[in-house]
């Protein structure tokens, strides 16, 4: 599976951190042996001393609930998506409240639609309006619905209703876990606090390095100022006051059709393939190998995020022989300023346009 962090969780150690006493250890890898787990044991095996060690932390009931039932929404939702992890998914963020009738219904419907056709499948809140607009658009088979569990008793939508794909969470937390974790690409569309918490949590996390920078688009019906009107909060105020970086502004791009937000994503990937850290150094899996010329031009252009060396394109590193499956694509690989991701997403770009490839 594809680490969402871009290798960084690849990176951790997969061995035992872990010593209680010589006895002790036996036991509990003798039980992870017992119950069956060959794959990565150890890590199991910390996972049970973890638990072991919070009996003797003298915490609150409502600190183990809170900590219990995490663990167990994040392992369901794994296994919900693990038959499915070879295929690239968007995420839809949208307005529980949006009209069947109103514009904005339509996009994302179109837009859905048109992401299954290019073999992508569609990841919602599960809910009514924007998200079962895309629900509707995607169709049951190639829909996820992560639906959240709220006072008022919110109710999936019709299209997802009774699907093993859809997931019925506790927490936000561990819901916009799983957005990010399992997307490929982002489109949002207008809509109140949980649409706007959600937007800048994958702004936030890509600017940060916490996660791989992937494809937004911020999504509107024809000739709509939603976005624009939010643009002009973070130029006026974020901007001006030096919160955020100009390049930041190219994480997303604002369209108002779905044909245009369609285009965007796929032209993401149309050369990058994915990238991942290997200690210090950025490689950049891509589809196919660049011209001698286009390296020369990238080196050129993006001098200023190389922190040592050169942008070089070369084979897989040793580190990443845990995914085979893409052994053989061509890479580039440098060491770059980890304060500039806004710079690195310009870089994609570059790298996809036509007069590089």
């Amino acid at each position: 599976m594809e680490d969402f962090t871009g290798g960084v969780i690849h990176d951790q150690p997969a061995r035992r951190q872990w010593i209680v006493d010589p006895p002790f250890d036996a036991r509990v890898r003798e039980l992870v042996r017992d119950w069956g787990a060959e794959k990565s044991p150890e890590l199991i095996e910390e996972m049970m001393v973890t638990a072991l060690k919070i009996a003797r932390d003298q915490m609150s009931v409502a600190d183990l609930k809170l900590i219990n039932r995490s663990i167990k929404e994040m392992r369901y939702t794994a296994k919900v998506f693990a038959p499915f992890q070879r295929l690239r998914k968007v995420a839809v963020f949208g307005s529980a409240r949006t009209s069947a009738y109103s514009p904005e219904f339509k996009v994302a419907k179109d837009f859905a639609r048109e992401m299954v056709a290019q073999n992508f499948m569609v990841i919602t809140g599960g809910g009514d309006g924007i998200m079962g607009a895309a629900q509707s658009g995607a169709g049951r088979a190639h829909s996820f619905g992560l639906n959240i569990r709220l006072p008022s008793e919110q109710r999936a939508n019709e299209v997802i209703e009774g699907d093993p794909k859809l997931i019925n969470l506790n927490y936000f937390f561990t819901r916009k876990l799983t957005f990010v974790k399992e997307a490929h690409a982002f489109a949002l569309f207008p809509g109140g606090f949980g649409t706007l918490d959600e937007t800048f949590e994958v702004l936030t996390l890509m600017q940060t390095g916490k996660s791989r920078v992937i494809p937004v688009v911020l999504l509107d019906r024809p000739r709509g100022n939603y976005w624009e009107t939010w643009m002009k909060f973070l130029t006026g105020q974020l901007l001006d006051l030096g919160f955020i970086s100009p390049e930041d502004f190219s994480f997303f791009k604002i369209m108002h059709n779905a044909r245009e937000a369609v285009a965007e994503i796929l032209q993401f990937y149309k050369i990058f393939h994915s990238a991942r850290w290997v200690g210090k150094r950025l490689v950049i899996r891509i589809s196919y190998r660049l011209s001698k010329n286009a390296i020369v031009d990238l080196n050129k252009k993006f001098a200023d995020i190389v922190e040592s060396g050169e942008i070089v394109q070369d084979v897989a590193l040793r580190q990443e022989k845990n995914e085979p499956e893409i052994w053989d694509l061509p890479r580039l690989i440098f060491t770059p300023d980890r304060n500039r991701f806004g710079r690195l997403r310009q870089l994609i770009d570059a790298l996809n346009s036509s007069s590089l490839a």
